[in-house]
């Protein structure tokens, strides 16, 4: 999966992943509230996310579905972030996150659980 979303993408994504499928204009109604937009700012994102392939919209009443899940596009974000800040190095990102971050004693216990299931 190789979709860059914009933070406004990324909004009307985020409405759709939390509810799931529905009509646009519920979608709207749900933006305005919670942000501030109006109905056209909305169509028009939906919109793009829909010629980028995030997003299928469908009749009636302009149902819009998600096409790709948020587990996907934090997978390319961080593979995006990773090769452009670290050079494709997932080991220097690491260290660059451990070295800046104050990490309480059950997030490093969970850290290093992963790290061992890893090496299973």
């Amino acid at each position: 999966m190789s979709i860059k979303l914009f933070d406004s993408e990324l909004k009307v994504m985020e409405v759709l992943w939390r509810e799931g499928g529905m009509a646009a204009g519920q979608l709207a109604k749900i933006l305005k509230d919670e942000i501030g937009w109006n109905r056209n700012t909305t169509y028009t994102v939906i919109k793009k996310c829909v010629e980028k392939g995030a997003v299928k919209r469908s009749e009636p009443n302009f149902l819009c579905s998600p096409l790709v899940t948020k587990e996907q596009v934090q997978n390319y974000e961080t593979e995006e972030l990773i090769g452009k800040m670290f050079g494709g190095s997932k080991e220097k990102f690491f260290a660059a996150f451990l070295d800046e971050e104050k990490l309480s004693r059950e997030e490093i216990e969970s850290l290093k659980r992963m790290v061992m299931r890893l090496g299973e």
